[in-house]
């Protein structure tokens, strides 16, 4: 092709031929560059460098590109012998600082609500069921939302590369804003629960999208700290949610911990209208929708659902050996292998391209990102317990309690975000945050019966301190091994993990603590006679901390040192997982971190340059 016809060719499909060229310089399923990152690699596969004297063009035209497309796919990957990053930090997309922070404002706003959302109806649970007369909300008010939210992330990110990332998150947005208020406006339990999915599925939308445009938006040295931003968010918001619906469940009514994302979602969706600027393939719907990878997203959705429903129930509705729940779990296990095998070996466009989990550095990430969220949600999820039914403290005070753990993780998270754009070095921080993790863990099981303030605040330090750096490293880690075209799917693949990993987690943490219980029932019996025993024993634990707060003398330290038994062989659990995820981490690899941004396209005529088909 002559220079001239090159020029008159569309953009859409000039970046086409680009990446398609880009593409084909190694035929590794799992190379070890990608459009942010640069990395040392001995080219001893036969490709010839170029030497300096060598004309561009003639090299060009010799490899069947044209001067002007092997400029572009330089600057789209830039393979690098490992010297040193950028110099300058040029303005990235052409965007202002006020453009970028509001963009950056109602990035974190709108995934606040969604984190938000996961325990701000905790406090507000046992008053909504005595309004609709219902006990079926004390379980499925939290699970719709998490159930949902959980099963639809990876279908997130992949239309968002057939529609485009603003589009598809300013739909999650109001799905979610739709969610909420019908939410509000409840008349009855099914009509909650109902309105809970429909959140949950735009919720789960939010928490992806929003890593997702982060990656779009910024250069791979820069999007650590906004990543480690995001990160304090989720935590803060997990935190303070209790404290809130307990506030607007007694002050004011229950159905404002869902009036609350109403304005602040509405304001999200018209900044981020008017400002978000990212490539809008404008893809038509019949085209998008031919597009999907349809079996991949029923099976995956499907098996997730019936997966999460069978942990759910088990224990809980029905008994662990029941029909239902083992045909739950085994049919879940068995949809999920039919998706893993639809998107290796049949799928056009995968939901989750299977070649991430082929590159050992990517595998390790992702498993390091599971055990920490494995690990993270135990100490939002158990130590309002803890504090509750061993210090004897009130739902809306143990939020408070619960400072000191999600104080420290957050600034830590957000320094961590500064640490990796100073230096370009995110291994360290995984590998230290997951040992000084393991540590804090660890010194739970060490927690006081009676009140010990100097042991309950440095405890909950040293684990959020640990926890901090590892909400967004991994994701970088990630991010840094894949080509440009699997950055929406790795972080939603990123995404799924952490929310699966935060629910089953929750569950095998309920699981254990219950059978602890179940086992001091004769002892409990004895000593405080089998009404008292049956309260505090098996499933009905958790939800009896009232019963053990009315306790005196000792009756009560009795009850108290129950519980705390059975928490503490409960954080042995978090304690292995935590150090298997640092076993994990050492095998996750160091590569240097770009200051270069390059615009990322979507759209089919991308998807179809890069896959040939």
């Amino acid at each position: 092709m002559t220079a001239k016809g090159s020029r008159e060719i569309h953009d859409d499909d000039k970046v086409g031929d680009i990446e398609r060229t880009a593409d084909s310089v190694t035929d590794d399923e799992t190379p070890t560059y990608s459009s942010d990152s640069v990395t040392a690699r001995s080219i001893d596969d036969g490709t010839r460098v170029a030497s300096p004297e060598h004309n561009d063009a003639t090299a060009a035209t010799q490899n069947g590109v044209s001067a002007e497309a092997k400029e572009a796919s330089a600057e789209t990957h830039a393979p690098g012998q490992g010297g040193p990053p950028d110099a300058d930090d040029t303005p990235e997309a052409g965007r202002t600082k006020l453009e970028t922070t509001l963009i950056v404002l109602s990035l974190c706003a709108a995934l606040f609500l969604a984190a938000l959302d996961v325990t701000i109806i905790t406090t507000a649970v046992p008053t909504i069921a005595e309004e609709f007369n219902s006990n079926i909300g004390y379980i499925w008010i939290g699970s719709a939302y998490l159930l949902a939210n959980a099963a639809f992330v990876p279908t997130w990110g992949k239309i968002s590369d057939i529609w485009g990332r603003k589009p598809v998150l300013l739909s999650a947005v109001g799905v979610f804003w739709i969610g909420s208020l019908i939410c509000g406006l409840a008349t009855s339990m099914g009509m909650l629960i109902a309105a809970r999915a429909i959140q949950g599925i735009g919720g789960g939308g939010i928490i992806v999208l929003v890593n997702i445009c982060i990656s779009d938006l910024f250069s791979m040295r820069q999007r650590g700290v906004y990543f480690g931003v995001m990160g304090m968010v989720w935590a803060v918001a997990s935190a303070v949610g209790p404290v809130m619906g307990g506030v607007f469940t007694s002050q004011v009514t229950w159905r404002w911990c869902f009036y609350i994302n109403l304005p602040i979602s509405g304001v999200g969706i018209v900044i981020l209208f008017f400002v978000l600027k990212l490539h809008n393939p404008r893809t038509p719907m019949m085209e998008g929708l031919k597009a999907i990878d349809w079996i991949g997203t029923v099976t995956i959705i499907g098996g997730t659902i019936m997966f999460l429903f069978g942990l759910e129930f088990g224990g809980v509705t029905y008994p662990w050996t029941s029909p239902t729940v083992i045909c739950l779990i085994v049919f879940g296990l068995v949809t999920i292998g039919i998706f893993v095998i639809n998107e290796w070996k049949y799928a056009r466009y995968p939901v989750i391209p299977m070649h991430l989990f082929r590159n050992r550095s990517n595998l390790a990430a992702f498993s390091t990102s599971f055990c920490h969220a494995f690990a993270f949600i135990s100490g939002s999820y158990w130590l309002p317990l803890y504090f509750q039914g061993v210090q004897g403290v009130s739902s809306l005070l143990s939020g408070v309690y619960l400072l000191p753990y999600v104080l420290s993780l957050s600034l830590m998270s957000a320094a961590a975000g500064i640490i990796i754009r100073k230096t370009g070095n995110y291994l360290y921080l995984i590998i230290g945050g997951m040992f000084v993790a393991t540590l804090g863990f660890g010194l739970f099981n060490n927690l006081p019966l009676e009140p010990d303030f100097a042991k309950i605040v440095l405890y909950q330090i040293v684990a959020g301190l640990g926890i901090g750096p590892n909400f967004q490293s991994p994701l970088i880690a990630v991010q840094t091994s894949v080509e440009p075209r699997d950055i929406a799917a790795a972080t939603s693949t990123f995404g799924f993990i952490r929310q699966m990993a935060t629910s089953i987690s929750v569950v095998i943490g309920g699981v254990v603590f219950n059978n602890e219980m179940q086992k001091q029932y004769p002892r409990l019996r004895d000593q405080l006679g089998p009404e008292l025993a049956d309260m505090l024993s098996g499933s009905s634990a958790a939800s009896s901390v009232g019963v053990v707060a009315g306790l005196q003398g000792e009756e009560g330290q009795i009850a108290r040192g129950a519980y705390l038994s059975s928490l503490r062989t409960m954080y042995i659990v978090y304690v292995a997982f935590a150090g298997l995820g640092l076993i994990m981490s050492l095998f996750i690899r160091q590569k240097q971190l770009s200051k270069k941004h390059t615009e990322h396209r979507t759209g089919l005529k991308t998807l179809r340059s890069r896959t040939g088909r």
